[in-house]
């Protein structure tokens, strides 16, 4: 359809370049606007960087060491709004400091507003105390989540007997996670689209400048290519920003300056129920040896820990490598010295680029995680997005927008601060309404709870319409024993939400591989419809299973032995909204 509205008509308003989080949230200011907007991604929708986070919202309390004092006024603002927003997937998170030091790293905002690029110092009590207390601060007028709190000693181990015994306090406060990051992208370029027949999005594209100067799209799931008429250019392609600036200037003009410098972020998810239970539902927020800050929190029945730091001059396809993992284990041990991971509780990886400002610091914890938007120029005018971060999506986008709106002497005529995002619209407020949803649907649908809580999870209050279409599908039956997902849901994703190739659906669409679940049968399966779905021949979904099998071992540690020996071994996942059940 996209192809055919643009054959038709190559005009556009505006085109974004990069599907990520920050293009999708251009693409929908400018959409609620009424504008006739293309969004396009050489990937999927949220299918490189976006994929990679470490699935917090959150206000950034280290950001406040670097003096980004007005980025974690605007980030705890965005948080609080997400919440708002999309209670289906964003989750208050309680997050615990362990602290060993009362008066080290007091002189850490200092060294950094210096211009210092050494590595701060271990942060003491009294340090963190006082970003607590700024943070506390910048939310009193619309608390939405608890204040922070100190423990002594005492309290501490009673709490969490697994933690270091050196430990002389922690401090609690609150920020929140996301459940499926890549879930909520499709979920706003849904709503564009619905908003606006206007708006055309396509994945699996990309765009280029032909020596005369026209602009040149290419689909490639089809082939095709045809001309594109744009008004003003949004680069929106994070980590890659550099690149696409040379590929949308033409030769001979002057090459753009170099805007970004990324770092590498890898996580490790594990299957680790001792782990899980010392926990205790709090996120562990503390720093490794050389100073990174590390997370670990429980996520999705599951823990999530990460993260890695490391300089990327030149973006590609990037890894979490073993020598990753083993720093990730190492600083587990730093925080629970009693536990241990045996390699087998290791069910997925994942890294990512972070599309930072370019910096010359040395120390890569001292690099904004700010955002900015600069105007380049040209025929037609190229906006650079440039940094950025989950959190702050929709006020980058915003900001981004406006000036596109500027160049092409439009008014905004629609605000997204307080506006639902997909399934977050009319979602129950408190667990006991989230009970009486996933109630109504079992016994509306006919279904368990445990299907109806994944629903819910997975759709928000758009459940029912999910469950409506899988029970007049006729085969609404487990893609495999063990999984809440059945074939009717996996096809009407297929048909419904930009699915065009297996790690389309099997990593971003669905939460079987973050979770573990994922097995070589369920592959198999998904194989079959989508050579269905999408008309592939015999020769085209091997290829295409072949791929994803490679793309499986070498990006996320899963082997073909491992997805064997998870057939029908009932790894079903448990996630957040499970407990309402």
């Amino acid at each position: 359809m996209t192809l055919a509205g643009l054959s038709d008509a190559p005009q556009v308003q505006a085109l974004v370049i990069g599907g990520g989080i920050n293009g999708i949230s251009v693409f929908r200011e400018l959409a609620l606007q009424g504008l006739r907007v293309l969004l396009i991604d050489r990937g999927d929708f949220c299918g490189a960087c976006s994929s990679a986070p470490s699935r917090m919202i959150h206000g950034g309390l280290r950001y406040l060491e670097n003096g980004e004092f007005a980025l974690v006024r605007e980030s705890l603002a965005e948080r609080d709004a997400l919440l708002r927003n999309a209670p289906h997937m964003v989750f208050p998170l309680a997050t615990t400091v362990p602290i060993r030091k009362r008066f080290s790293g007091l002189l850490n905002g200092a060294i950094s507003f210096a211009g210092l690029k050494g590595k701060p110092a271990e942060r003491g009590s009294l340090a963190i105390r006082a970003g607590l207390t700024l943070y506390d601060l910048y939310t009193r007028k619309r608390r939405a989540l608890p204040g922070s709190r100190f423990r002594g000693k005492a309290e501490t181990h009673r709490l969490w007997p697994g933690l270091q015994p050196e430990l002389r306090f922690s401090a609690t406060y609150y920020d929140a996670w996301i459940s499926h990051p890549e879930r909520l992208g499709i979920e706003l370029v849904a709503d564009s689209l619905s908003a606006n027949e206007n708006a055309m999005v396509l994945n699996h594209a990309e765009v280029g400048r032909e020596a005369d100067g026209t602009l040149t799209l290419t689909d490639h799931l089809t082939g095709a290519t045809l001309p594109v008429r744009p008004d003003v250019i949004v680069n929106a392609t994070g980590a890659w920003v550099d690149q696409t600036n040379l590929r949308l200037f033409p030769a001979g003009d002057d090459a753009p300056d170099r805007f970004v410098g990324g770092t590498k972020g890898s996580h490790l998810i594990l299957d680790h129920p001792e782990l899980h239970a010392a926990l205790s539902g709090h996120m562990i927020y503390f720093e490794n040896v050389d100073g990174r800050v590390c997370i670990l929190f429980p996520y999705l029945g599951r823990v999530l820990i990460g993260s890695t730091d490391i300089r990327v001059d030149e973006p590609g396809e990037v890894r979490c490598e073993d020598a990753e993992v083993d720093y990730i284990l190492k600083s587990l041990a730093n925080v629970f010295p009693g536990i241990t991971v045996r390699p087998e509780q290791i069910v997925y990886r994942f890294a990512g680029v972070r599309p930072l400002p370019r910096s010359d610091k040395a120390f890569t914890g001292r690099i904004s995680r700010d955002h900015a938007t600069r105007n380049l120029g040209g025929d037609p005018p190229v906006l650079c997005m440039i940094g950025g971060k989950w959190t702050t999506f929709r006020a980058f986008g915003e900001q981004c927008a406006d000036m596109a709106l500027e160049v092409l002497g439009r008014p905004r005529t629609v605000d997204t601060r307080d506006r639902p995002i997909g399934g977050g619209a009319g979602f129950p407020g408190n667990e006991a309404g989230v009970r009486d949803l996933v109630g109504d649907l079992a016994r509306s649908f006919g279904v368990d709870r445990d299907r109806a809580a994944h629903a819910v999870l997975h759709y928000g209050t758009r459940a029912g319409e999910i469950l409506r279409v899988c029970r007049e599908a006729g085969d609404d039956e487990p893609l495999e024993d063990g999984t809440a997902y059945t074939v009717a849901e996996l096809r009407h994703l297929i048909r419904t939400e930009h699915v065009g190739g297996l790690d389309d659906l099997m990593l971003r669409r669905t939460s079987l591989a973050i979770t573990g679940a994922l097995s070589m049968a369920m592959i198999e399966r998904a194989s079959d419809l989508l050579a269905g779905e999408l008309k592939w021949s015999a020769a085209q979904a091997d290829a295409a299973k072949r791929a994803f099998l490679d793309l499986l071992e070498t990006r996320h540690g899963l082997d073909a032995e491992t997805l064997q020996n998870r057939n029908a071994k009932g790894n079903g996942e448990c996630g957040s909204v499970a407990r309402h059940a």
